[in-house]
Formats: structure tokens, sequence, C-alpha cells
């Protein structure tokens, strides 16, 4: 889990610029720089400041979809899951178009099991950007997880061919990655 999380991160405020770029054609932000520096603080250990700055930005500029995302990010690093959870679903209702913010929710649930919403949530972000290759990646790992998922229902039912049980071996290293954000 602290590899996904890690990894979360990473790739969050690699897409914290994409996440700014797809704003600002719906909703005008003058917190670019300030992005940056919350980001800059978090990285060097100083989540406390970068929490109270990104919390600070959001009370001053609500639309601000950038830092909202990078703060859904910071949370999830910070292993607040419920609020990162929370606060990603809020960013998916009020900026249904960005992709960013489901695929995150999609990690998130993927990690906690549930495969079939993480699914949906991935659907929702390549509807949005079909070439989101992350999010192609994450999807294609979910249907590696529905398949091993298939084949050891398969397995309980009585299924005991050799085909099936290297089927599911596969399907089993395969999925033993996790999605990335």
């Amino acid at each position: 889990m602290h590899r996904l999380l890690r990894q979360l991160l990473a790739a969050a405020f690699a897409l914290a610029a994409a996440c700014a770029n797809a704003q600002a054609a719906n909703a005008p932000s003058s917190g670019a720089p300030e992005h940056r520096e919350i980001e800059k603080l978090f990285r060097s250990g100083d989540t406390a400041t970068a929490m109270q700055r990104a919390d600070k930005a959001i009370a001053e500029r609500p639309r601000d979809a950038t830092v909202r995302f990078l703060r859904a990010v910071m949370l999830t690093e910070l292993q607040r899951t419920g609020e990162a959870v929370d606060a990603l679903t809020k960013l998916t209702e009020d900026f249904p178009d960005l992709p960013e913010p489901y695929n995150n929710l999609a990690v998130l649930q993927a990690a906690q099991g549930r495969i079939d919403t993480a699914r949906e949530l991935l659907e929702t972000a390549l509807r949005h950007d079909p070439g989101y290759a992350v999010a192609l990646e994450n999807l294609g790992d979910v249907f590696l997880r529905l398949a091993q998922r298939s084949f050891e229902r398969a397995t309980g039912a009585g299924r005991t061919d050799e085909n099936l049980q290297r089927k599911l071996k596969v399907t089993r290293e395969l999925a033993g990655a996790r999605p990335r954000p």
C-alpha cells in the first residue's frame, strides 16, 4: 500500500500541471506559482505547512482545481484516505471534465478492494480523456483483478481443470502489481 501511495503522490505532482491546464479553460486561477510552493514544502517534509498553505489557498480560491487536487494527493500520502476520497469526490462533482481526480479516486477504491467502483471511475476518466495512458494502464490492472476474481469463483464452483488453474496463476501474478495514479 505504501508503494502505491508514493506512486500516487509522484504522479499527482506531475499531473497537477495537466490539471492546471484543463482548469484554465474552465475556471480561472491565479494560484499556479502557489501550487508549486505547496508541492515543494510537502516534498521537503514540511507537511503541516503545506497543508495549511493549501487550505488557505482553497479558502481564498475555492474554484482552484489544481490546489484542491494537490491537497487530495497530500491527504492520500498522509494516509488520510477518507479525507482524500471526499476531496477527490468533490473535485469530480465540481470539475466533472477533469480525468485526474477520477483516476486517483479509482486507485484508492481499488486499494480498498472496490474493483467494480474503480472500473467505473477509470472508464469515466477515459471518457474525458481517451488517451490518458495512466488511466488506461490502471483499467488494465483492474480488468486483471476482475479476471482473477472470476477465475477464483470458477475454481470455487468446482472447476479444477489445468487451463483454469494456469489462468488463475497468471492473473494472480499479474494482478499483484497495484494500479498507478
